[in-house]
Parts: C-alpha cells; sequence; structure tokens
C-alpha cells in the first residue's frame, strides 16, 4: 500500500460497477489517480476510444502499403532518422528500439509509481494519435490489471525525447524480455506471463517508439510528489496551528481582512482554516489580554508563506494533470486529417518547470517548520521549559530532534536546485536541449520525504508544548490530532529513544485520518 494515502475505494464517477474503473482517455483526475494507485481496482476503456485507435493505426498501415517514407514507421531514430529501414526489418526494428533503449541505472522504482507510468502511457496512447494496434494497448491494460509491474530503474531519462529509458523498460515485459515484480517477487517476464496467463506480443511497425516516446514516467514521478506535497501541506497546517497553541501565538495574523487586502488567494483560504482550527481554544483565549506585541515570522508570517505555497501547488496540479492526460508521442497520426507530423510533445519541460516550483514551495512549507521548532525548543521566545523537557541538563529532550530538522531543511535548499535550468545535448546534437524532467520529479520527491519527517517532529515538539500548558485545553479540532498522536507517542517526560518516537508520529501523520478533513477544506 502506497504511503500517500491509506485508504481504498473502488468506485468512483466512471466506474461501471465497483469492481471496474471505465478510462475515459484524457480525462483523469487528480482523484482517479489518487483512488487508482491506492487500489486493486482493474480498468477499461470507454469503448469509443478503440474506434479511433483503430482509425489511427489504419493510417500507418496505408503509408506502409503506398511505399512512403516516414519517420518513426520505417526509418532509423534520433540522428538516424534518414536512414531508411528495409520492409522486412521494420518488425525487428521495433523489438530493437526497446531493447537498445533499456538503458535504465540505479534502484528501482517504486510499484505506485510504475503503475502509474503504465496508466498514463495507456491514456495518451489510447486517445488515437500514436498508430498502436489495439493488441499493443491491451496487453498493457493486461499488465496492468494483472499487476505485473516491469522493473524500471530511476535514473537514465534527460525528459526529451521523452522518458525513454524507463519507457524502455517498461516496455520490455510486453515482448517477453526483462524483469518484473509479480505477486510480491521479482521474476522474470517470461515467468510471469506464463504464470498470468498471458503471451508476449510481436510489436508491429511504430509501435515500439510510440511506446518509448512520451513523459509518461516523469510525469508519474512528478504525480506522486504531487500527492505528497499536498498532504504536507495539510500536516504542515496542523503543525502550525498546534504551534500557535503551544507557545501561546496570536490569533491577528489570521485575520480575514489581512488576506483579503493581500489578495493572495491561497493566503485568504490557509487563513480561514487556522481561525476553524483555533476556533474555541481555553489556550488561545487564556492570553487574550497578554502584553506581547508581535509573534515571530514563523508564526506570524504562516499565511503569506504557506498561501504561497498554495499557489504554486495548484498551478503544478493544473499543469500536470494537463501532461498526464496529453499525447506526447512523436510522430502524431491524427485520425481526423490523416496527416503524420513530427513535432516535440515528448520534451517535458512543463514537468521539469512544474516539479522545480513544488520542490520550492515543499522546502519552504519545511523550512518555516523547523522554525517553529526551534521557536517551541527556546525557552526565551516560548514561554515553556528548554528543550521542551523537565529537568534540562539530565535530560536533553528534543534538542537533537531539532538538530535532524535542521539537517533536513539544509538538504532540501540544495534538493531545490531548478533541474530544469540544466541541459546536457544528447544523440550526437540531434537533442540539443532536454528537460531533465526526470530528475526533476525524482527529488521533488525526496524533499517532500524529509518535510514529513520535520513535520512529524514539528507535530512532537507541538503535542509537547500541548501537553505542558495542562490543564489548559487546545481546540476540539486539534485536540482530536493530539490524541491521535498520543495514542502512538506518550508524553516525553524524560530521555528515551526518540527515534521510535518521530518514526510512530510519521506513522500517524501521513494517515490520511490524520488530515483529512483539514484537507477538504484546503484542496
Amino acid at each position: 500500500m502506497s504511503e500517500v494515502m491509506n485508504h481504498t475505494n473502488t468506485t468512483n464517477s466512471k466506474a461501471l460497477n465497483p469492481q471496474s474503473f471505465c478510462l475515459i482517455p484524457g480525462e483523469l483526475s487528480l482523484q482517479d489517480i489518487e483512488l487508482l494507485i491506492t487500489s486493486t481496482c482493474p480498468i477499461h476503456l470507454d469503448d469509443r476510444a478503440y474506434a479511433k485507435v483503430a482509425t489511427s493505426r489504419s493510417i500507418v498501415e496505408e503509408v506502409l502499403s503506398a511505399g512512403k517514407t516516414v519517420y518513426g514507421i520505417n526509418t532509423g531514430f534520433g540522428l538516424l532518422a534518414n536512414k531508411k529501414i528495409p520492409t522486412a526489418d521494420l518488425k525487428e526494428l521495433q523489438r530493437r528500439i526497446v531493447l537498445s533503449h533499456a538503458t535504465g541505472v540505479g534502484k528501482p522504482l517504486d510499484n505506485d509509481t510504475i503503475k502509474l507510468i503504465m496508466l498514463l502511457k495507456i491514456n495518451s496512447l489510447a486517445q488515437g494519435y500514436s498508430g498502436v494496434t489495439q493488441q499493443t494497448l491491451d496487453a498493457l491494460i493486461a499488465f496492468y490489471n494483472h499487476g505485473i509491474y516491469p522493473v524500471i530503474p530511476e535514473q537514465g531519462s534527460v525528459g526529451a525525447s521523452g522518458d525513454l529509458a524507463p519507457l524502455a523498460h517498461m516496455s520490455m515485459p510486453l515482448i517477453g524480455e526483462g524483469d518484473v515484480n509479480y505477486q510480491g517477487q521479482c521474476i522474470s517476464a517470461q515467468d510471469a506471463l506464463k504464470q498470468a496467463g498471458l503471451n508476449a506480443i510481436e510489436l508491429q511497425e511504430k509501435e515500439g517508439l510510440a511506446l518509448l516516446n512520451g513523459t509518461q514516467a516523469s510525469t508519474a514521478i512528478a504525480l506522486m510528489g504531487l500527492i505528497k506535497v499536498e498532504r504536507n501541506f495539510s500536516i504542515a497546517t496542523i503543525a502550525g496551528a498546534l504551534s500557535i497553541e503551544a507557545t501561546f501565538g496570536s490569533m491577528k495574523p489570521f485575520d480575514p481582512v489581512i488576506s483579503q487586502i493581500k489578495r493572495v488567494e491561497g493566503q485568504i483560504i490557509f487563513s480561514q482554516v487556522m481561525r476553524n482550527l483555533l476556533e474555541n481554544s481555553e489556550i488561545m483565549h487564556s492570553h487574550d489580554h497578554c502584553g506581547k506585541v508581535q509573534d515571530p515570522y514563523s508564526l506570524r508570517c504562516q499565511p503569506q508563506v504557506m498561501g504561497a505555497a498554495w499557489q504554486v501547488i495548484n498551478d503544478a496540479k493544473r499543469n500536470l494533470l494537463n501532461e498526464a492526460n496529453g499525447v506526447s508521442d512523436n510522430p502524431l497520426i491524427l485520425p481526423e486529417t490523416k496527416e503524420i507530423i513530427s513535432g516535440g510533445n515528448f520534451h517535458a519541460e512543463m514537468v521539469a518547470m512544474s516539479a522545480d516550483m513544488l520542490s520550492i514551495a515543499c522546502a519552504e512549507i519545511g523550512a518555516i517548520s523547523e522554525r517553529r521548532i526551534a521557536l517551541l525548543i527556546d525557552k526565551h521566545l516560548s514561554g515553556l521549559p528548554a528543550f521542551l523537557i523537565e529537568n534540562a541538563g539530565l535530560n536533553s529532550g528534543f534538542m537533537l530532534a531539532h538538530v535532524t530538522a535542521s539537517s533536513l531543511a539544509s538538504e532540501n535548499k540544495t534538493l531545490a536546485h531548478p533541474a530544469s535550468i540544466d541541459s546536457l545535448p544528447t544523440s550526437a546534437n540531434q537533442e540539443d536541449h532536454v528537460s531533465m524532467a526526470t530528475f526533476a520529479a525524482r527529488k521533488l520527491n525526496t524533499i517532500a520525504q524529509n518535510v514529513l519527517s520535520i513535520l512529524s517532529i514539528e507535530v512532537l515538539a507541538a503535542c509537547q508544548g500541548v501537553s505542558l500548558r495542562a490543564p489548559l485545553k487546545t481546540s476540539s479540532l486539534l485536540d482530536r490530532k493530539y490524541r491521535q498522536i498520543r495514542a502512538k507517542v506518550p508524553y516525553y517526560d524524560e530521555d528515551r529513544y526518540f527515534a521510535r518516537d518521530i518514526e510512530n508520529a510519521t506513522d500517524v501523520i501521513k494517515q490520511h485520518a490524520f488530515y483529512s478533513d483539514v484537507h477538504t477544506q484546503l484542496f
């Protein structure tokens, strides 16, 4: 089960019954994606897709019968595009491009990401602009539905001409080559096909290139990161509210007038959610008339920082869903006009820039969280015991937990450097500008994981602070979050093995039950 969400539901508006999801090509939503990657629900294509796929394929067949020379159908690839391939070798050409392009290195991608890559490739091919046969499309759907996940190394793509190496590894098992994860084991594709009662296929003209060209790997990895960043945003909202409680912070920065005259939608929404979380808190009302003038920025400027991050998240969501539902093949077969056009839809610049912006936003969510942890452990600013522990000296309390958060926040500063501004030419300078989208997406996921750990530490520290404010109670909404934490992590009354507490807190906060009510309000 993916850590992105822990709830499963095998029905939605596109499902004909609780056991099958009807995929309408080009219409995947983020909700659809989250549902499908966290369930075993099989998919089937909307019947209308097959007619367009057949029309697209017929155009390829017409080119072949007429003896025309068309890139990707009867020519070499990349710099070899001008070399015509004899008709007798065209099917072997498609097989060889898959094998030769499977050059990935590094650790394998996780099964959820691979499942999403396959889903996005199906979503693209089924739109009828790639000239594939129904046999090949159905074979890929069968792999998806049987849970046969090709082993795809995470490194090797520059994000143009598409994610060639990852998608080659995805495609190899269709022709009986390579390894797969099937029923919890890594086995050969041949063994998996035999166990599942499936047969390897022979790729037809154009099909190898259609499988390899595209941005599905980088887009899938970026979408996985987007889902994690959204989750982190909701958790950070809860953590920030708990920190305000623990430090006797002010509600005034969340006054709706402040956000309305700033005119940032994300700030307006975030401030409203914070007011909801802090409503009717005994702790907040206990210091209504204190002499404190202003809180530090990590408390007071949460609406401005988180509001900006919210804007980036929603922009990236729109961009990545467009990419996920778009066609990024080359050349494109146009059934409407029967044209075959070469272009550059395989260039994943939009994915790269979106992932880079998400990385910056997520790193900032972690950075301001780390500052709140620092505030909580500083007795001069928080008004709480030093390092949130009684008998400090004998006990170190949250001292080193903050160091861990600092180390992760510092790592994120380097990781958030944009990948999209880098480019190295490939294919003997034929492909002379690339996006680096896959790396941008991969490091986004690393940043998101780092921020989840930072937020775990802040939630623990803030809950410790709330405990120290007893008998005053936090708001009813925050009290539910507090109790969820305390069910797994008891009050820190003296030093103990802290890493286990962080791990247990992480297990709690990443669960949908912890953040879902806030998430619904925010997104």
